[in-house]
């Protein structure tokens, strides 16, 4: 990250506790050696230099900042899904909106149960399979719903993103944040929060407009600061028709200050809103100290990525990601 990026991103900050899971070196240890060496070899078997990068990438350690009271055995699942989102991203980022549909088709099946993952046909349906066997041990079947429902969301972005590629052009600025809010893949992460706590919130709690708005807040806010963090990166891999601090530039033709400056004042209007909220919560009855409690991990997502993410290569120089080409040759053999 260059200089003028690196002034960008310090000037977001979030009045949030920061904790991080005590289990996090013991997971990136089984992530490097017993997954991305091990189970998941296969997918980048003769490029050693590719899983290097994944390692580096310290999935665990983020999946450790989003589940920072989780046991080990629950923070498993969360570190395991961590991992599948890198290879899916990276790997699908050449497919076209029609490949994509596929993919999503049979990975929401697996998870669903389905479909098994030696049938899926898709390289990380065996992945797939095993997180859903590692969480239905901890969550119930609603919750499993709003995940998959989460990963919908993700899948739909990721084939708007990849329509504006195709044409190679811009969508509106709200399009962009809208596209992104999904293909962030957060809302997955959020909705696992049962896993987390332990304490199942009723549907009612999910369903509630405010909860639903403290959501979609915490996302916006992590894509106002993802995109600025990873716009050099989003340039050279020409995803700049959805970053959305390119779109706010290109649309509005600005400088790359200026733009910044116009992020930075979405993201800040997201913030205050999200803390105006969580001051005056609904009355929740008899389930008010776990609604602001499960508000308070929402919070904790932003403050655990800002950390972790600034000491990232994969999100900070030009090499520290596999190419485009690279993650779908090597997931298509």
């Amino acid at each position: 990250m260059n200089t003028t990026n690196l002034l960008a991103v310090s000037q977001f900050h979030y009045p949030f506790p920061m904790l991080k899971n005590p289990y996090a070196a013991v997971m990136q240890e089984i992530t490097d050696n017993e997954w991305i060496d091990g189970t998941y070899l296969s997918l980048y078997k003769d490029d050693p230099v590719t899983r290097k990068k994944y390692k580096k990438t310290k999935t665990a350690h983020i999946a450790s900042q989003w589940f920072p009271t989780a046991s080990l055995e629950r923070l498993r699942p969360a570190c395991r899904l961590m991992l599948w989102t890198l290879y899916n991203d990276d790997k699908y980022e050449e497919y076209s909106p029609e490949e994509i549909s596929f993919i999503e088709q049979q990975s929401l099946a697996v998870l669903k149960g389905s479909l098994s993952g030696e049938d899926a046909g898709i390289p990380l349906g065996g992945l797939l399979a095993t997180l859903r066997e590692e969480l239905v041990q901890f969550v119930p079947p609603e919750s499993m719903t709003r995940f998959t429902d989460g990963l919908q969301k993700y899948f739909n972005g990721l084939k708007q993103e990849q329509y504006y590629k195709s044409l190679k052009t811009f969508p509106t600025v709200e399009e962009s944040l809208a596209i992104r809010e999904d293909s962030l893949c957060l809302y997955p992460f959020l909705e696992l929060l049962d896993l987390e706590t332990g304490l199942i919130l009723p549907e009612e709690v999910h369903q509630h407009p405010v909860i639903k708005r403290l959501k979609a807040l915490t996302v916006r806010m992590m894509v106002c600061f993802n995109e600025v963090q990873s716009f050099s990166k989003d340039e050279a891999t020409d995803a700049i028709y959805y970053n959305v601090l390119k779109v706010i530039q290109h649309q509005r033709n600005l400088s790359f200050e200026e733009a910044v400056r116009q992020i930075l004042h979405i993201h800040n209007e997201y913030l205050n809103e999200f803390q105006y909220l969580q001051r005056f919560l609904p009355d929740f009855g008899p389930w008010q100290d776990a609604v602001v409690n499960r508000v308070h991990y929402f919070s904790m997502t932003l403050n655990g990525w800002r950390s972790i993410s600034s000491g990232l290569d994969r999100y900070n120089s030009l090499t520290g990601f596999p190419d485009a080409q690279t993650a779908k040759n090597a997931l298509d053999g």
